[in-house]
């Protein structure tokens, strides 16, 4: 019997998934929580075979990529599959570097959701088909860490010279760094870089 924890913010979709796996013969849900928070103390508690964790939960410190990472960490024999309603290279960059082991759409077909868990369950690593090429296609990241460091900040919405006391530069190489990024990724600007950097996964 493989044991199932099931992670998912939608209480209707944890349901369906919850009924949906519970028809099958050599599947049991032992626990359904709804935030990334709450992976890891239900994991402890009821030693799944596999997790299969929504990317995006709203309202905890831990996304379903997070709480994968810390469920590695904490009780590595627990497979984890992700399961995305987006197939953006971002996440699916967080996913491989986070060593998932498996990366599922929500609009994949029931048996193959099952087949999944079953294929990670047995120590084999899922790939959704139509993210194939996508994984092929990954770009390294350009930016250097600071500038990555500078970026994220910029995100933030935090200007140069605030940026410069906090990491202990100048403004003028601060505004440097973020031409060079801007530059670096092809931007219109800063705003852009944010954008383009966000929707890779390199910040």
């Amino acid at each position: 019997m493989i044991r199932v924890l099931l992670a998912e913010d939608q209480y209707v979709v944890r349901g369906a998934l919850a009924a949906l796996l519970g028809l099958e013969e050599d599947l049991e849900v032992v626990a359904a929580v709804e935030s990334g928070d709450a992976v890891v103390p239900a994991a402890l508690l009821h030693r799944p075979d596999v997790a299969v964790l929504d990317i995006d939960m709203p309202g905890g410190a831990l996304d379903g990529l997070a709480a994968a990472g810390e469920l590695r960490s904490r009780l590595p024999a627990c497979r984890t599959l992700i399961l995305t309603g987006y197939g953006k290279p971002g996440h699916l960059r967080r996913a491989l570097g986070a060593q998932v082991d498996g990366f599922l759409l929500k609009t994949a077909p029931p048996e193959e959701l099952v087949a999944a868990i079953r294929a990670v369950a047995g120590g084999e690593r899922v790939l959704d088909p139509s993210l194939a090429v996508t994984a092929w296609d990954l770009a390294d990241n350009p930016l250097t860490p600071r500038e990555a460091d500078v970026l994220r900040l910029v995100a933030e919405g935090i200007d140069a010279a605030e940026i410069a006391g906090r990491l202990f530069l100048s403004a003028g190489t601060v505004r440097n760094y973020i031409t060079a990024i801007v530059a670096k990724l092809n931007a219109r600007n800063r705003v852009d870089a944010v954008r383009i950097a966000r929707e890779a996964g390199w910040i």
